[in-house]
């Protein structure tokens, strides 16, 4: 592992998804499940997240789109808070998950939409 990828991946990972969550998700890491948090936080936060290339709000709406299309609500959930952070609006989720309802199918679509309203009032309360 990088160190460096990592930490950079840590401080992203925590600023976008939440500080309480991700130590949560570090600390109850087990020997099984210590190697994937290890892995998504150094490649999928520090080497990808981490890169230049792309605002945290654009990868933001990346994600829900990725993440609708998939139909994976519990990581959909996760970031909808971490694009409501990033600064996409409800306005904008709600277009994303427009277009994931077309491309992926109404299904997948309707699923998004509980998910993200759920995060939305709950952020906005």
């Amino acid at each position: 592992m990088d160190q460096k990828t990592y930490e950079l991946g840590l401080g992203i990972r925590k600023d976008v998804i939440g500080k309480e969550f991700v130590e949560k998700a570090i600390s109850t890491a087990d020997d099984f499940t210590r190697p994937l948090q290890e892995l998504v936080t150094e490649y999928c936060w520090g080497a990808c997240w981490g890169r230049e290339g792309l605002s945290r709000k654009t990868r933001s709406m990346l994600n829900l789109a990725m993440l609708g299309v998939l139909n994976r609500p519990n990581e959909l959930k996760n970031h909808v808070a971490g694009a409501l952070r990033n600064g996409v609006t409800p306005d904008e989720i709600r277009e994303i998950l427009l277009q994931v309802a077309i491309y992926a199918g109404i299904p997948a679509g309707v699923d998004s939409f509980r998910v993200a309203h759920e995060v939305i009032k709950s952020h906005n309360a």
